[in-house]
């Protein structure tokens, strides 16, 4: 039973690190791995002295985190709201609208967000109404990451929220029972029982996040954004993308996705490391 599925990670997952070597060579399609030349760490050194990749790896930190960061607190925010929901087709209702844009791409929301966010668009507007000039949220570079985390939210926020939903049916109900009878109310109640009820949940779910610190999004990113969006959009997978499939810079592209992929195995195994000493979540 476990065949297919082995041979599949095997043909798309270990096959093609194969190609690995490109990064130490000078690689030529038409020569091949074999008789491409041996440059050794010069793509690497390369790599560092160019001051677009240092802004390109700001970029991917910075919009990385900030998307950590809000994917964590916005979730926890919208699970104790609908917590406190009494009506139930309300609740459902909700959770059915916040989870819909999970199941749609980056390809079908990114068409919605440039109707939405056009300098005519809905959300131009309604800023009109209050007498503000239109806002070229995709046009403009410092306003584009926070554009990208926004959108992001909103695409994955109900899916987050799940796992806190789940956390807070595990607290003790007689927890808010003691806490009723001591004369808090709902706040107290929320803030004294629920969230510590969720914290090794919210703890877990932090650590394990770390793994995705250089994870920006190539697909949002790439169905986004535009050459003048660079200095603050571009990413190291965009990066890499067009360096390699659209300069055909075949060693350096591998080279840069050689260093992601070393920088991210070792934040995925702190952030198991972690998530072990502070919520005891082991993955064997």
């Amino acid at each position: 039973m476990l065949l297919p599925a082995v041979v599949l990670v095997g043909i798309f997952s270990y096959g093609p690190m194969l190609g690995i070597v490109m990064a130490f060579q000078n690689f030529i399609p038409a020569k091949g791995f074999f008789e491409s030349s041996f440059v050794g760490m010069d793509h690497f050194r390369y790599m560092f002295q160019l001051p677009d990749f240092r802004q390109v790896l700001w970029n991917t930190l910075f919009i990385a985190m900030m998307k950590i960061a809000a994917g964590l607190v916005f979730p926890v925010v919208v699970a104790l709201l609908l917590n406190e929901v009494m009506k139930d087709w309300y609740k459902r209702f909700v959770q059915v609208v916040i989870y819909a844009p999970y199941f749609l791409s980056w390809v079908i929301l990114g068409g919605i967000l440039f109707q939405l966010l056009s300098a005519d668009g809905i959300v131009n507007q309604f800023l009109g109404v209050f007498g503000i000039e239109p806002i070229l949220f995709l046009n403009s570079a410092p306003i584009f990451p926070y554009v990208l985390v926004g959108s992001d939210i909103w695409k994955n926020v109900g899916f987050s929220t799940i796992v806190f939903l789940a956390a807070i049916t595990n607290v003790d109900p007689t927890l808010y029972e003691a806490a009723s009878i001591d004369g808090a109310n709902r706040w107290k109640q929320t803030w004294n029982v629920t969230l510590p009820g969720m914290l090794p949940i919210i703890i877990l779910v932090a650590t394990l996040s770390l793994g995705d610190v250089l994870n920006a999004g190539f697909e949002q990113v790439l169905m986004l954004y535009g050459p003048a969006l660079y200095k603050t959009g571009d990413i190291i997978d965009t990066y890499v993308y067009r360096i390699g499939l659209i300069d055909a810079q075949y060693s350096f592209a591998a080279a840069v996705g050689l260093f992601k992929s070393l920088i991210s195995l070792i934040m995925v195994s702190f952030s198991y490391f972690l998530a072990y000493r502070l919520a005891n979540y082991r993955i064997f």
